[in-house]
C-alpha cells in the first residue's frame, strides 16, 4: 500500500493510491493515518478497505506527512562508503546517530526555507524507515518484525551551522522546513529489497545525487537494531538512513548550496518524489 494524508496543513485527511495511481480518500474508514494503524493488525485494517470503492480525490491537494505521531525523527551519518569517501571521511565503525527536530518535518512538496544568514544550505536524499510496532533492544535478525514501511526523506542542512558553529550537528539539522517526508509512506511488503533502490537530487532540472542504496555501510536491519539499544522506537519513529554521494558541499571544483528561488526534485525508486521550492526564511 501506498499511504498519505492530503489537505490543507493542519487539517489533513487520510488517503492512499490505487492501482492506477489515482489518490483515494480513507476519511469514511479511518480519521487519520496514526500510529495505531503502522502495526501489522492495523495495516491489514488499511489492506481489507475496498479501494476501488473510496472516493477519488479531484485534482492535486497539497500532500503532508503520510502519518501522525513520530515521536523519534533520527538520522543517520555518513552511511554510504562513497559519500564518506566524498567527504575524505574514514568509515565509521557504528552508526553515526543524531536527532532532527520535530518541528522540522513537513510535507513533501512544501516551501523549503533557506535560514537567515545561511551561506551553506544542502540538500540530502535519504532512504526513511518507518517503525509500525516498540522497538528495544530488539535483534538484526528480528529488526523487520518492527517496520512498517519507507519513505523519501530530504534530510536538508545548513552545513556552516553544522559544522563551523560548535560542531552541534542539529543546528544545522533542525531549522523549520528541514525535514519533508514523503509523498507517501510505502509499506514493507511493497519494496522487494531496500538495499537495491536508486535515489537521488535535481536542482533546477540538474541531477546532483544519483546514488544507490547498495552502498549503505550499515543496511536497513542492523540500523533498526542498533538505534533500539540506545533510543526506544515507537511507531510513527522515522530513521533517515543517509545520503550518497553528490550532496553540494561536497562538489568539485566549488561547493554548491541552495538559494532562494530553487525547485529541488527529491526522488526514490518506487518510493515517490517531492518537488519543492526554497524560499528565503521571514
Amino acid at each position: 500500500m501506498k499511504l498519505l494524508r492530503w489537505g490543507p496543513v493542519g487539517l489533513e485527511k487520510p488517503g492512499m493510491l490505487d492501482a492506477t495511481g489515482g489518490l483515494r480518500d480513507l476519511s469514511g474508514v479511518v480519521g487519520d493515518i496514526t500510529p495505531d494503524l503502522l502495526s501489522p493488525m492495523g495495516l491489514a485494517r488499511l489492506a481489507a478497505a475496498n479501494v476501488e470503492a473510496l472516493p477519488m480525490v479531484p485534482g492535486t491537494p497539497r500532500l503532508g506527512v503520510p502519518f501522525t505521531g513520530t515521536r523519534n525523527f533520527i538520522c543517520i551519518g555518513l552511511n554510504y562508503a562513497d559519500h564518506a569517501a566524498e567527504a575524505g571521511m574514514a568509515l565509521p565503525k557504528e552508526p553515526v546517530v543524531f536527532v532532527k527536530a520535530l518541528s522540522a518535518l513537513q510535507g513533501p512538496n512544501d516551501d523549503v526555507e533557506i535560514p537567515k544568514f545561511s551561506k551553506k544550505t544542502d540538500w540530502e536524499v535519504e532512504l526513511g524507515i518507518v517503525i509500525g510496532t516498540r522497538a528495544k533492544y530488539v535483534s538484526e535478525a528480528d529488526a523487520m518484525a518492527h517496520v512498517a514501511g519507507y519513505c523519501v526523506v530530504n534530510d536538508v542542512s545548513e552545513r556552516e551551522f553544522q559544522l563551523e558553529r560548535g560542531l552541534t550537528w542539529d543546528k544545522g539539522k533542525g531549522h523549520d522546513t528541514f525535514g519533508p517526508v514523503g509523498p507517501w509512506l510505502v509499506t514493507k511488503d511493497e519494496v522487494a529489497d531496500p538495499q537495491n533502490l536508486r535515489l537521488g537530487v535535481d536542482v533546477d532540472g540538474q541531477a546532483m545525487q544519483d546514488g544507490t542504496t547498495r552502498t549503505m555501510i550499515f543496511p536497513v536491519t542492523k540500523l533498526v537494531s542498533y538505534v533500539s539499544h540506545f533510543i526506544s522506537l515507537n511507531p510513527g519513529d522515522i530513521i533517515a538512513t543517509g545520503t550518497p554521494p553528490g550532496v553540494g558541499a561536497g562538489k568539485k571544483p566549488e561547493p554548491i548550496f541552495l538559494r532562494a528561488g530553487q525547485t529541488m526534485r527529491v526522488w526514490i525508486e518506487g518510493l515517490g518524489e517531492q518537488v519543492a521550492k526554497t524560499v528565503q526564511a521571514g
